[in-house]
């Protein structure tokens, strides 16, 4: 591996890294030093039970710790951002390596060993069974379809990513907006609730399924060679991915039927997952070493 591309992958790593732990940390310990002393959950239990006014108090008095807490969320994402080429460019890498040598036997084979290629040729098709090239096409068509897979996943996700970021950002903008002078006796601006559930869906919904899929693309990416190409530790860390692929699915799918209340059940837990995945993969990157 070219020191150049090694050490890319090693800053990018290291994005990963604070990006994740901005997610499982960071926010989780902003939330607990600065919001809940300051009245946050009990202001948010009134927003998810449909009651917006004192949430939308809550914000106007509360501003810079709010905002603060938004910020968090929207760094770690723009962190995340370029995740899914990464890993997207691993698994091709990879799979290239893997058909190289395969590719490089066939082209440069011993003359001696001529007669018995032919041979062999021959008795496969006395016994009808499958002859080596007929293998070796296979398996590019195999890797060629997988290739596509990876781009699908590559592109889904770092859309997915996007509309976290987008969506997290717009929706600080429009709470700033309309909780700016709001007093204890205003009433919600009319359409608040069904123009907070449509950036609930278009983040949690649409990014979340959106991530779900190119988790579960690379994943089966990855366990579909299995140890054959991959290290252990990385067939482990595709089959995680399935896991958080099934888990993000299930959130989506929860948010999409009750906005406000299945994003407070799920979307958290499924979001800490998916960190705990890219923490792992950061680490891994962080811990790539140069050929000898």
């Amino acid at each position: 591996m070219k020191r150049s591309v090694l050490s890319r992958l090693h800053t990018n790593g290291i994005y990963y890294i604070t990006g994740t732990l901005l997610l499982v940390i960071g926010v989780p310990l902003y939330q607990g030093l600065v919001l809940l002393p300051q009245g946050y959950s009990v202001a948010l239990a009134s927003a998810e039970g449909g009651a917006f006014a004192p949430y939308l108090f809550w914000i106007g008095n509360h501003l810079g710790a709010f905002l603060g807490y938004r910020a968090l969320s929207i760094a770690a994402f723009a962190a995340l951002f370029s995740l899914p080429f990464t890993l997207f460019r691993i698994i091709v890498a990879q799979e290239i390596l893997g058909g190289g040598d395969i590719e490089l036997v066939a082209e440069e084979p011993d003359e001696d060993d001529h007669p018995q290629q032919e041979d062999s040729l021959e008795s496969s098709e006395v016994t009808g069974e499958p002859r080596e090239t007929d293998t070796e096409e296979a398996s590019s068509t195999l890797s060629w379809r997988g290739k596509g897979f990876a781009v699908l996943a590559a592109w889904t996700g770092m859309l997915a990513i996007m509309l976290y970021f987008l969506g997290t950002l717009a929706s600080t903008l429009y709470l700033w907006i309309v909780s700016s002078g709001f007093t204890e006796h205003t009433a919600p601006p009319g359409g608040f609730s069904t123009i907070s559930g449509t950036a609930t869906i278009v983040t949690y919904t649409i990014g979340g399924g959106l991530l779900a899929m190119a988790c579960l693309f690379f994943g089966a990416m990855i366990v579909r060679s299995g140890l054959k190409l991959w290290p252990g530790i990385w067939v482990a860390f595709g089959y995680t991915a399935l896991a958080v692929a099934a888990f993000l699915s299930i959130s989506a799918v929860a948010v999409a039927s009750a906005p406000i209340e299945g994003k407070a059940a799920l979307t958290t837990p499924a979001i800490l997952l998916f960190a705990l995945w890219a923490l792992w993969f950061g680490v891994m990157l962080v811990r790539l070493k140069p050929e000898p």
